[in-house]
């Protein structure tokens, strides 16, 4: 069970708290009210805070982003129904093979999804951004894993602020080969097969917000308002295109999109 917090409620001592809580493996419960997040602005505040304690801690530096509930399935899984942002840290970044012990994450989850690559900066401007610009920046995209620890969520209770503070649960991504040129991002279909059983869930493309790269979009529009911007090398992940999967002892997962190719994971343990 989640530790009380013990205030007062700044940025940096929720953030302090968070790091406690997964460094002792607490399960995740909804903590925004009783720490006074209350706005999207002071949960992203937090969430600043907190990777920064956790990017000190290990020496690393972030290596992008990931964007989450961009499906209608996974806005109906999680109760929101908005795109939430979270930083991915360059030492949870794995290529395609990648193996992941359960033992390591209070819950494992596992996302299926596009990665996009960074071409060049996408500054903000005095207009908000277009799929046209996200067109023109970025250089290549790629299937890909995202790895979350949910800590065993009650997800009737999950609330956007708590979510978004705590880094949006990410705990790593796992890449395919990047690609360019590529197909039409919104006609793709992926499809995830684990072990020897074949292709079991499918999603597409349109699932995620009608175009893979509006996500990106989104991003870039919500960084502007915080007046910061995609860099160019930088990874995006543009949300699950079927709703998280929780392994419950070892597999193989592997999530092929047609034209892209396929990217795989091993779960251990």
């Amino acid at each position: 069970m989640s530790t009380p917090f013990p205030g007062p409620a700044t940025p940096p001592s929720v953030a302090d708290w968070l790091m406690r809580e997964h460094s002792s493996g607490q399960r995740f419960e909804p903590f925004a009210r009783r720490c006074g997040i209350d706005t999207l602005t002071h949960a992203y505040d937090v969430q600043r805070a907190f990777v920064g304690l956790q990017a000190a801690a290990r020496n690393v530096a972030r290596a992008g982003y990931k964007i989450g509930l961009t499906s209608a399935s996974m806005q109906a899984m999680c109760g929101i129904d908005s795109p939430v942002a979270g930083v991915v840290l360059r030492d949870r970044v794995h290529a395609s093979g990648a193996r992941i012990d359960r033992a390591d994450h209070v819950r494992l989850g596992i996302e299926f999804e596009i990665a996009v690559r960074m071409g060049r900066d996408l500054r903000p401007v005095d207009r908000p951004f277009t799929l046209a610009d996200a067109m023109g920046a970025v250089d290549a995209v790629a299937p890909a894993i995202e790895i979350v620890d949910d800590r065993h969520c009650d997800y009737a209770s999950l609330d956007v602020c708590s979510l978004v503070a705590d880094n949006a649960w990410n705990a790593g991504i796992v890449l395919g080969e990047f690609c360019s040129p590529w197909p039409e991002l919104a006609d793709v279909v992926g499809e995830v097969s684990i072990d020897d059983a074949g292709v079991v869930y499918k999603g597409g493309g349109r699932d995620v917000l009608g175009h893979p790269l509006l996500p990106v979009v989104w991003l870039a529009n919500h960084l502007a308002g915080e007046g910061a911007s995609l860099r160019a090398g930088e990874v995006v992940l543009t949300g699950s295109m079927v709703t998280t999967k929780f392994p419950a002892g070892p597999g193989h997962y592997r999530f092929a999109v047609s034209g892209l190719g396929a990217v795989e994971l091993t779960v251990i343990s």
